[in-house]
C-alpha cells in the first residue's frame, strides 16, 4: 500500500501547484492524498476524483490531531500570518506537534538562511519551526525556498511605469526561482518515499543583482529602468510616503536588507536533482510575464 500524503494550505498558490504535480506529474493516486483547507469546499473538484479533503485550521491546535490522522507524510506549508508578531510561529508549532503525534514524516517549506541574524522580519518563524521539527525526533524534509520570481511582479510593473527602481539591496544577489519549479521539486520529494532527514535549498539557476534584474525587465518591456540605491531608512520613508502601512513597509525593506547580505545568493542543483528538470531562468519568466510587467 502506498503512503498517504497530506498537504496543508492546499488551496494556496504553492499548495495548489504541489497537489497538481503530485497527481499529474508524479502519478500519486487520488485516494493517497489528504488535502487540508479552512474551506474544504474549494477542493470539491479534487474530492470528486477521490482525494480526501479535510478542514484544517492552524489557529485551532486541538483540531489538527484529527485532521492529520492517518497521514504518513505531512507537508506543512508555511502560513501567510506575517502581520501579527508571534502568530505564524504559534501556528507552525501547533502543526509540527500534531504531525509528530501522528507519527508522520514531516516536510516543511522554509526560506534560505533563516538562522539568527537574518534581517527578514519573519525569518525567526522559519528558524523556530525548523528547530521544532528537528526536536521531534521524526524524520523530516525541509525545503528552504528561494525568493519567488513571481514576487518581482509586485515591484517591477510600478518601476517600469515610473521609470525608476528604488532599492537598498546594493550589489547583493538573489537566485530567484519560479513557484512552479518549487512545487514540482517538492512534489517529487514527497512522492519519493524517502525516509532520510534532509534539508534542500531550492534556488533558481543564477544569482542576479537588482541592477541585473532591472536590465532584464527593461529589455522585455522595451524601456530602460535606472536603479537608485538608497539606505534602508531612505527606502522605508519612500515606501511609507507611497501609502504603504509602516509595518508592511518595514517588512519590504527587510527583504532588500537580506539581499544585501548575500543570504539570497545561493545557487544549487537541488531543484533539478529532485524534479529532473532545470529551473526556469529569470529572463524566460519575465518574457512569459510581459503582459503583467507593462500593464
Amino acid at each position: 500500500m502506498s503512503e498517504t500524503i497530506l498537504v496543508t494550505g492546499a488551496t494556496g498558490q504553492l499548495g495548489q501547484r504541489v497537489v497538481h504535480h503530485l497527481l499529474e506529474t508524479q502519478g500519486v493516486a487520488p485516494e493517497s492524498l489528504i488535502l487540508l483547507s479552512r474551506d474544504p469546499g474549494k477542493l470539491s473538484d479534487l474530492s470528486a476524483r477521490g482525494v480526501q479533503a479535510r478542514i484544517g485550521d492552524f489557529d485551532d491546535a486541538a483540531s489538527l490531531g484529527q485532521a492529520f490522522d492517518g497521514a504518513d507524510r505531512i507537508l506543512i506549508i508555511s502560513t501567510d500570518a506575517v502581520g501579527e508578531p508571534g502568530k505564524r510561529l504559534r501556528q507552525h508549532l501547533a502543526a509540527v506537534s500534531a504531525a509528530a503525534t501522528a507519527g508522520a514524516h514531516i516536510a516543511y517549506t522554509s526560506m534560505l538562511a533563516p538562522e539568527p541574524g537574518n534581517p527578514v522580519l519573519f525569518a525567526p518563524d522559519h528558524y523556530g519551526t525548523e528547530q521544532a521539527i528537528k526536536e521531534t525526533g521524526r524524520p523530516y524534509t525541509i525545503f528552504r525556498n528561494g525568493w519567488y520570481q513571481e514576487n518581482l511582479l509586485m515591484t517591477l510593473p510600478q518601476a517600469i511605469k515610473m521609470g525608476t527602481l528604488y532599492t537598498s539591496a546594493g550589489e547583493g544577489r538573489t537566485s530567484h526561482i519560479a513557484r512552479e519549479d518549487v512545487a514540482r521539486a517538492i512534489a517529487a520529494s514527497l512522492a519519493s518515499g524517502s525516509t532520510e532527514s534532509i534539508t534542500y535549498q531550492l534556488t533558481g539557476p543564477e544569482a542576479l543583482t537588482t541592477t541585473d534584474v532591472a536590465a532584464l525587465a527593461g529589455e522585455v518591456a522595451g524601456k530602460q529602468i535606472p536603479v537608485v540605491n538608497l539606505t534602508d531608512e531612505q527606502l522605508l520613508e519612500g515606501i511609507k510616503a507611497a501609502g504603504v502601512p509602516e509595518g508592511f513597509a518595514r517588512l519590504l525593506v527587510s527583504f532588500d536588507a537580506n539581499a544585501r547580505t548575500g543570504s539570497n545568493s545561493l545557487v544549487t542543483d537541488d531543484v533539478a536533482t529532485l524534479s529532473g528538470q532545470q529551473p526556469l531562468p529569470l529572463r524566460a519568466f519575465l518574457e512569459s510575464s510581459k503582459a503583467a510587467l507593462i500593464a
